[in-house]
């Protein structure tokens, strides 16, 4: 069994509801800045934040995609604990899970029953944005889950509705943390970044190669996204 630690929702928070329960969410182990606020990754995930919110809150850079040139590089760890982390510093923070191949956000912020996400609000079927963000996960922290794989990612973050609603949460939220699929993979994380307007690459030390982080950094500037780092991660 997971070893989770409990957030229940705040009083007045936007959940949905089933019946009189709120959902409530836990934080698996792999939140580093909950579990082991002392250990040394901890620290340096605080130093990364610090950079960020010097380098782009601080200068009106709302968005940021997190983007990896393969799998298997720490994505979506580096995107979840950041969220965490800005929010923990008290920006008013969206984490989105907009990688409907293979979500994983999930994983690190459980919600202790399925929630609609990206996906469902991208269709047309559905009727605005706002009631599959999830309000307050914890003090500052929102989620907007990926709503399940879907074959069709591409194409819905290609249309219409995607741009309205990453410029809803520009407007509702201090800061927006977009996890992404990998670049080698899936064209979705150009459109994640472009509408992000920024991206942070994230290597893994032994299994990134120079010349995909090269390839990455060329497809984002052709994007016109800015780059705002490169992080290595060593786990």
């Amino acid at each position: 069994m997971m070893d989770t630690q409990i957030v229940e929702a705040p009083d007045g928070a936007t959940w949905e509801e089933s019946g009189s329960k709120a959902k409530s969410f836990a934080l698996s182990p792999d939140i580093i800045l909950t579990s082991d606020p002392a250990g040394p990754r901890a620290e340096a995930l605080r130093s990364l934040r610090t950079q960020l919110m010097e380098r782009q809150l601080r200068r009106g850079k709302r968005g940021i995609a997190v983007c990896g040139p393969g799998g298997g590089v720490g994505v979506s760890f580096m995107a979840a604990n950041l969220a965490v982390g800005f929010a923990r510093a008290g920006a008013n923070t969206l984490l989105i899970d907009a990688n409907m191949r293979q979500p994983a956000i999930h994983d690190f912020i459980v919600p202790d029953r399925p929630v609609s996400g990206l996906a469902q609000c991208l269709s047309p079927h559905w009727d605005g944005y706002a009631g599959a963000i999830q309000a307050n996960v914890m003090p500052n922290l929102s989620v907007l889950y990926s709503g399940g794989p879907d074959g069709e990612a591409l194409e819905k973050l290609s249309g219409p509705r995607f741009q309205p609603l990453m410029a809803m949460c520009m407007r509702d939220f201090d800061f927006i943390i977009a996890d992404t699929p990998p670049a080698n993979l899936y064209a979705d994380v150009l459109r994640v970044a472009a509408a992000a307007g920024h991206g942070l690459i994230v290597l893994r030390k032994h299994v990134s190669f120079v010349e995909d982080a090269d390839a990455l950094v060329g497809q984002l500037g052709a994007s016109r996204v800015g780059v705002a780092g490169i992080v290595l991660n060593e786990y």
